[in-house]
């Protein structure tokens, strides 16, 4: 049975370094772990020149159970999607156009990173 403490300190981990990762890379990290509602929480939201990014980041220690995209799904895609409008709606930022992406990061310890851009619901 997976181990919620240790899931929570994985995903934290993938996390800031999908944070570091979206740096080095020139984005501007606007806000981490955005509520919208119970269900709804973006990850990173970023901004890349005139875009908002709407970062999902899936972290696993071993492809085991699948790869962390496989995690996925059009359900989480749609919660991302109506955390984002409302982000939007309410933050005051400036942006022209928005998009969300997915980042992987496999084995923390030793991290690959892999970046899905521009994410769509179909």
């Amino acid at each position: 049975m997976p181990d919620k403490k240790n899931n929570k300190i994985t995903g934290q981990k993938g996390e800031a370094i999908a944070c570091e990762y979206l740096k080095k890379s020139g984005y501007k990290i606007l806000a981490t772990n955005f509520r919208y509602s119970r269900l709804s929480e973006i990850d990173i939201v970023a901004k890349e020149k005139d875009t908002i990014v709407f970062v999902e980041v899936k972290t696993r220690s071993t492809t085991a159970f699948g790869h962390p995209f496989e995690a996925i799904n059009k359900q989480k895609l749609s919660h991302i999607f109506q955390a984002g409008l409302y982000y939007l709606k309410t933050s005051g930022e400036k942006f022209k156009n928005y998009r969300i992406d997915i980042i992987s990061v496999l084995e923390p310890d030793n991290p690959k990173i892999e970046h899905l851009k521009n994410i769509s619901l179909n």
